[in-house]
């Protein structure tokens, strides 16, 4: 087996659901320690991170990853124990092995045979590494991202390793992200008999026209790096499980992924307008879960599209699709940030897998990016 095959299976085998650790990132240290990092675990609350760093030197490039993942679900379900690392048909299955614990094994192996080959290497080398990605991501990369502001330890380049890729690693990487901005809004009403509705309220009733609005607004067109912003309402909840009684109050979750052609302020203003004018009684919490990012053409995206031909032998597709990732917090410090890791086909399903004959492409074309920016 393959060191990196070697690594993501010892990490796979470790049950982290988020936000705990299970000795992942001791693991990580341990290697990293032996080329010449330095080692800082850095605990907020019950959260675990790792930020590890090889040299004192600019540019400063670093690999950004999670070693906590999601809950396995019904263990009768998988094939396999969600935890056991297995390989069959080629495929290495166990929960975190495609989001992202193959990618963390990646990283570290490309560390390892870059620094064996270049131990005079320009710049720096670092990895910060979370358990916090999966869960609520208030103790995880944010709070490192402080730490290293406060001290102004600026990362220049920042490749983190989410499953980007569609059908074979490396054919799409991420360079940048919508934002996300949550919603959370009560409207309220009268409760009442249904047979006396002039008695009483609906808030249903009255919230469907501005929903109705609110889901067909074009907030803007998007543009060449980005799609349209979108509006999804993902929870409604009100009534009180009978059905001769009008609710009082009607609850509703929402949420927009928005493109640089629009902003978490002018979004509220615009959702804000519409209730008002529909005359509703309501109260609106905003919960903005992260700013759009975008690298643009640059040495990181060169280096990644030369590094993806040179080992792989395709062109890659940039991409800023999916949800959000952990990029929304570095990319605001300056940094030129892309995602590039695995085939994303299984993530946080039953089965999750990924290509064992991957791994070591993978590893190196990280290795690949490394020489192109450090040497």
């Amino acid at each position: 087996m393959s060191a990196t095959l070697d690594l993501s299976r010892a990490l796979i085998e470790r049950p982290s659901v988020t936000p705990n650790d299970q000795g992942c990132q001791q693991l990580l240290a341990e290697h990293l320690q032996a080329i010449g990092f330095r080692i800082e675990q850095l605990r907020f609350d019950d959260v675990d991170n790792l930020w590890a760093r090889r040299g004192d030197a600019t540019p400063l490039f670093a690999f950004a990853g999670h070693t906590d993942v999601v809950p396995p679900g019904p263990l009768d379900d998988w094939d396999s124990p969600p935890f056991e690392a297995v390989i069959r048909d080629g495929l290495l299955y166990g929960r975190g092995a495609a989001d992202m614990k193959s990618s963390i094994a990646a990283m570290v192996t490309a560390c390892e045979r870059f620094v064996a080959d270049h131990p005079d290497h320009g710049g720096s080398i670092a990895l910060l590494i979370t358990s916090d990605e999966e869960g609520p991501c208030i103790n995880g990369t944010v709070k490192v991202i402080e730490a290293l502001q406060a001290r102004g330890e600026q990362i220049d380049y920042c490749l983190v390793g989410e499953p980007s890729s569609k059908t074979q690693t490396g054919d799409t990487i991420k360079n940048g992200r919508r934002g996300s901005l949550n919603g959370i809004l009560q409207i309220r009403g009268q409760q009442g008999h249904v047979a006396y509705p002039l008695l009483a309220d609906n808030p249903i009733h009255r919230a469907a026209p501005a929903l109705a609005e609110l889901s067909t607004v074009e907030w803007d067109q998007g543009n060449e790096f980005f799609p349209p912003t979108t509006f999804q309402i993902s929870n409604i909840r009100a009534g009180t499980g009978t059905e001769n009684v009008i609710p009082g109050v009607l609850d509703i979750l929402f949420n927009l992924r928005f493109s640089t052609e629009s902003t978490a302020e002018s979004i509220k203003s615009r959702v804000e307008d519409i209730l008002a004018r529909h005359g509703l009684d309501y109260t609106l919490t905003w919960k903005l879960s992260g700013k759009p990012f975008l690298t643009p053409a640059g040495e990181l995206v060169d280096a990644a599209r030369k590094s993806i031909t040179a080992v792989a032998g395709i062109d890659t597709e940039l991409s800023t699709s999916g949800g959000t990732s952990d990029g929304r917090f570095i990319a605001p410090t300056g940094a030129q940030v892309l995602e590039l890791g695995p085939v994303n086909a299984t993530i946080h399903q039953i089965n999750e897998c990924v290509n064992v004959a991957e791994l070591d492409t993978l590893s190196a074309i990280y290795e690949e990016i490394l020489k192109q920016l450090l040497t």
